[in-house]
Formats: C-alpha cells, sequence, structure tokens
C-alpha cells in the first residue's frame, strides 16, 4: 500500500506550525489597518457602525479649547471633570488649537470623506469663533456623541438627556431650546436670534445629513461673505449678529427645522416649540425644554438651575469672542442686548433710538458727545456746559 500523502502543515516544522495562526492574524490586521488612515479613523468607523447596529447613541464627550486637558487652568479643569465623573462609561476628548487641524485633515482628506474644500476652509479660517462652530459640526458628522463648551459643567448625566418614556433608538439628535422670545422676530436687532436652539450642548449620532448640509451651508456663506467683502476668507470681518446666523445658534436652528420639515413632508415652524412645557421628539430630532441646557438666562422661562429638568449649567466664562465680533452698539443708547429680552426695557430702547433718528445731524452729534463726556471719554460740549456762576 503506497504511503499517504503528507499534508501541507505536515512538511512545516512543528515551530512554526505552532506560530502560523498568529502570523496569519497579524498579516490580516496589517492589511486591514493599512486601509484605514489612522486609528482616529477606524474608531470612527467603529462607532458609526456600532451605532447602525445598536441604534444607540457614541458613549463620547467632545470639547475644544486652546490647550490640552493637562493644562488646564483650575476654572476649566474643574468644569471638565462634572463630565467625566457623572460620565464614567464614556469616553472623554479634547481637540485644541494644536491638534484640531489634523482631525480635519484626516476625516475630511483623501483618504477621508474626500472633502477637499472642507479642509482648505477650516485651514484658511482666522476667526476663532467661526473655526468652534464649524469643527463641532465635523466632530459630530464624523463620531457623534456629545458635544459641549468647555465652560459648561454637567449637572446630570448623560443618560438622563432622552426621558425614560422614549427609546434611544428612535432618536437621533437630543437638542434643546435656548432663546424663546419669538415676539421679537421682527425686531431690527434681536429678530434674527429670538427663537434658537442651542448649540453649546447637544448629542448626535454620527453621519446625521443634517449635520452636513449644515456644513456645506456655512462653506457656502463663507466664501459670499468673502467675495461680498472682496477679501480672501481669512481675512473676512464678522460682526455679533453675522456669526450666531452664519455659523452660530441661528445657523443651527435653521438647519434642524429644515431637516425636520425634510424628514416630516411638512413646514416645521418655531411655534411647535414655543413655551415648550415638556420634551418633544419631531421627525427623530428630541427637542429638551429651555430649562434643560440653558436654564438661569433670566429669559425664555428659563427657570433655575436648581430644577429636576436642568442638565448643564453654562458659566459663559469662554465667551469673549464678542470682542473680536462687536454687537450693534447705538452711540448713545448702547447694545439692546443688554435689556436681556426684558419687554420694558427694549421698548424704551427701540423709542430711544426712533427719536435719535429724528434729531437733525447737529442734535444726533451733541447727544452722541453728551455720552461720551457722561462716559469720561471727551470733554462735554461746549453747548452743553453748565455755566456755574
Amino acid at each position: 500500500m503506497p504511503a499517504p500523502t503528507p499534508t501541507f502543515g505536515n512538511c512545516l516544522p512543528k515551530q512554526i506550525r505552532r506560530v502560523l495562526p498568529a502570523c496569519l492574524v497579524l498579516v490580516l490586521l496589517a492589511l486591514f489597518f493599512s486601509s484605514t488612515t489612522s486609528f482616529g479613523s477606524l474608531s470612527a468607523e467603529i462607532s458609526y457602525h456600532s451605532t447602525l447596529d445598536t441604534g444607540e447613541f457614541p458613549r463620547k464627550i467632545w470639547q475644544t479649547w486652546k490647550v490640552d486637558p493637562l493644562v488646564f487652568e483650575e476654572r476649566d479643569l474643574t468644569t471638565a471633570r462634572t463630565w467625566t465623573s457623572k460620565n464614567p462609561t464614556h469616553r472623554y476628548e479634547v481637540l485644541t488649537d494644536q491638534n484640531d487641524l489634523y482631525y480635519v485633515e484626516t476625516h475630511f482628506g483623501p483618504n477621508g470623506f474626500n472633502r477637499p474644500d472642507i479642509v482648505y476652509t477650516y485651514k484658511s479660517l482666522a476667526a476663532k469663533i467661526i473655526k468652534a462652530d464649524l469643527l463641532r459640526y465635523l466632530v459630530m458628522y464624523v463620531e457623534g456623541g456629545v458635544y459641549t463648551d468647555i465652560d459648561v459643567e454637567a449637572l446630570k448625566p448623560i443618560d438622563r438627556f432622552i426621558p425614560s418614556r422614549y427609546k434611544e433608538k428612535d432618536i437621533d439628535m437630543v437638542i434643546g431650546v435656548e432663546v424663546d422670545q419669538p415676539e421679537y422676530k421682527n425686531h431690527s436687532i434681536l429678530g434674527t436670534k429670538c427663537q434658537s436652539f442651542c448649540q453649546w450642548t447637544f448629542m448626535a449620532k454620527p453621519r446625521l445629513p443634517v449635520m452636513m448640509r449644515l456644513i456645506d451651508t456655512i462653506l457656502k456663506w463663507l466664501y459670499e461673505v468673502a467675495k461680498k467683502q472682496g477679501k480672501s476668507i481669512s481675512e473676512i470681518e464678522l460682526d455679533f449678529d453675522e456669526v450666531i446666523s452664519g455659523t452660530g445658534p441661528s445657523a443651527f436652528t435653521s438647519a434642524i427645522l429644515a431637516e425636520m420639515a425634510a424628514r416630516s413632508g411638512e413646514e416645521v415652524q418655531w411655534d411647535c416649540f414655543h413655551n415648550l412645557g415638556e420634551s418633544k421628539l419631531v421627525s427623530g430630532i428630541l427637542v429638551l425644554t429651555v430649562e434643560a441646557f440653558a436654564a438661569g438666562q433670566g429669559h425664555s422661562d428659563s427657570g433655575n438651575h436648581n430644577a429636576k429638568t436642568a442638565l448643564v449649567k453654562h458659566h459663559y466664562h469662554a465667551s469673549g469672542w464678542p470682542t473680536a465680533h462687536p454687537r450693534y452698539n447705538h452711540p448713545v443708547y448702547g447694545e439692546v442686548e443688554r435689556c436681556n429680552w426684558e419687554a420694558e426695557c427694549v421698548a424704551a430702547w427701540d423709542a430711544n433710538k426712533a427719536a435719535f433718528e429724528a434729531l437733525s445731524p447737529e442734535e444726533q452729534e451733541l447727544q452722541i458727545a453728551l455720552r461720551q463726556a457722561a462716559e469720561g471719554t471727551i470733554a462735554p460740549p461746549q453747548e452743553a456746559q453748565i455755566m456755574l456762576p
């Protein structure tokens, strides 16, 4: 009887046969990792597919700031710790002024979503608040999770963001009302920002089309502004209202309302969220009451931070960007925003502004001079001086 033909495995030395399975695994892993741009991209893909499989939000907390958490000031460190201590099962990451561009290039470069327009625009931007707004939308599109500003304190765990009567798999985003003063929608200054959702804290699943549509809208707006001003993206100048409407809460709100309308097949207006007494799920987007993310503002019936439904507390210590993007400041009556939406104060400001505009140019100049003199910036005009005996 002929001897049996030896198998391939039997032809190999025993030592090689022992390590062969491990070698094959390493080769497969090497091939897999070579098809991805970085561990960050791999992590994003895992997060995305996990969300598809489970319907759950990624357990990830995102913040952006100037520096790494290891060198946070005590104020920022204390606030950041509220997120990690109340959410121990969540990962936590801060994108900084040093590593943000790498993140954008990794995920939107040729080995990512291949959006050179996004990479170029982000790299060109000089306005820090515009970059901060854009970056949060980019991150939420790629990886999802919870985004929150560096000066926002967690009062409750993230698990409390979704009331128990809802199923997580039915929800794509969790947002909250910030400003609910629709009576000012026709106001010349307050109209563009009187009804908005909060974007200093929100939660989203990855790869939501609404996030990419918002990003594309912002890019289009930026280039329109640059063209209008005859400047490059890095040189454009924006006032407070342009920031709010272009990339801030008003832009965010417009995108959300448009998404709700597209999903439901019918128009969705702010009336749906005015005086919201409890959370409302609209086309997969869960809208929380103003008290959830924006308590203690002193307007919009926002309540206080001791309320059971208050989830975060915004301290505003990182909100100094209006210095570079000033609000409209009347030369005599100042900023109407100082009224903090109080009806009597706004009405008085409007009346004073109208009366000022009815004055002759000479009388207007006198009023401005009197205001400046009262502030100590110039000497009072001769006509306004009181002659003492």
